[in-house]
């Protein structure tokens, strides 16, 4: 009896017991089944909603990106970095070829070499600081601590390396750099020049060059020699040494025009060397007789980066003397319709005030004596003795040629891939 009191006293809890937790659990799954009917609803309302908005929206904006659409980024034109070298007797013919070819956009290196007399120098630096256009822009940089050049030794490459240096550091502002001497003088006005460029790769180099060396093989690659520009502080000229060497194995040499025109981002390689063949090759090239026929040559053909940027021209109309063609004739007015005719951007060489000058300022640059070229930048009275618009330029027939003979290189280029062979 006692025993069945004690049952029925756990029967009532038991019991309420169960009823509660039937209540939460269908409460639980009322709850979840309203909230997932809420859910489902939502997501079937605001779907169809969305994708109405959504496609509302997009037909909206294709129609606002076809009427504003904005027209692509065109290049700036393109600058160039200029080194203008000369020697004793070249102060007047340098400053001459500088301001033929200044233009506000562009970047000048000036040197001197050593064998100058400490006068030429001197005047040489007082007119760059004292020129007001030049003070103005401040793009005219001369180099004052004279670097001694022998032509047939390294110390031509040195003073050219030292000039891409300078540029680099006063400005990476430039997209080609050219080197020229006191006897070269354009044909085309810079206007002309930029004009013709700006449709151009900014990668491609202007530069002559050939792997057939030809007699050269023996004459100038196996002989050994010393330019004593390396080490003293007087000109003399190169002088061998033996014993002669083998060809090399590790790279392949090329050999060229030293005048050219080279991408900056090849200019920077050179400098930098960040795989080291320019700084191994400039080793070897220092007992290279007429290292500046070879140096960037070679630099650029075995730099698998770079080779195939190569266009086979220096943009130099030169007339080579007989066979082996070592040395240009100097140009005369004579020459100046072939001049015309070869579409080239420069020449040389010429001597200092050469009536062919005169012609070519009149004829091709519209230049006056001591002037400096007209171009869209010029402004002031007299023309050119302020800068007006630096990005403002005027091309005339000069252009023309040019475009004419870089279009044929550079789709000859193209067409064979047969750059460095």
């Amino acid at each position: 009896m006692a025993s069945l009191n004690s049952e029925k006293k756990w029967i009532f809890p038991l019991a309420m017991a169960s009823l509660m937790f039937t209540f939460l659990v269908a409460a639980s799954f009322n709850m979840g089944l309203l909230s997932s009917v809420r859910s489902i609803n939502s997501l079937i309302f605001s779907s169809s909603l969305s994708t109405t908005n959504e496609t509302r929206a997009e037909f909206a904006e294709s129609k606002v990106n076809k009427s504003t659409h904005p027209p692509p980024v065109q290049p700036s034109p393109p600058r160039f970095g200029y080194l203008v070298s000369g020697s004793r007797g070249d102060l007047e013919s340098l400053w001459r070829v500088l301001r033929t070819l200044y233009h506000p956009r562009n970047q000048y290196v000036v040197h001197l070499d050593l064998e100058s007399p400490a006068e030429e120098r001197l005047e040489l630096a007082k007119r760059v600081r004292e020129d007001p256009v030049f003070s103005d822009v401040g793009n005219v940089h001369m180099i004052t601590k004279a670097n001694l050049v022998t032509y047939r030794g390294p110390t031509m490459v040195a003073n050219t390396l030292h000039a891409c240096a300078i540029l680099l550091k006063q400005s990476k502002d430039w997209d080609w750099f050219i080197n020229l001497s006191a006897s070269d003088y354009p044909l085309v006005t810079q206007d002309d020049l930029i004009d013709t460029f700006s449709g151009l790769d900014r990668n491609l180099n202007f530069i002559d060059h050939s792997s057939k060396l030809g007699w050269k093989e023996d004459k100038r690659a196996k002989p050994l020699i010393i330019d004593p520009g390396l080490y003293s502080t007087k000109k003399s000229d190169v002088f061998w040494v033996t014993p002669r060497r083998t060809m090399p194995t590790a790279f392949k040499l090329f050999t060229g025009s030293a005048w050219m025109v080279l991408s900056r981002s090849f200019v920077e390689y050179c400098i930098w060397g960040w795989d080291n063949l320019p700084r191994t090759l400039l080793m070897y090239y220092t007992n290279f007789l007429s290292t500046p026929e070879g140096y960037f040559h070679t630099v650029i053909c075995n730099a698998p980066e770079y080779s195939s940027t190569v266009v086979n021209h220096d943009l130099h109309f030169i007339s080579w003397d007989r066979p082996p063609k070592q040395h240009p004739r100097t140009l005369n007015i004579n020459d100046t319709e072939r001049m015309i005719a070869s579409g080239t951007a420069f020449a040389r060489k010429f001597r200092h005030n050469d009536p062919a000058l005169d012609r070519i300022d009149k004829e091709l640059l519209g230049r006056g004596s001591g002037n400096f070229t007209p171009g869209g930048w010029c402004a002031g009275e007299p023309k050119c003795s302020r800068v007006g618009n630096p990005s403002k330029i005027n091309p005339g027939p000069g252009s023309n040629r040019l475009r004419v003979l870089v279009n044929r290189l550079v789709l000859a280029s193209k067409l064979t891939q047969r750059q460095c062979r």
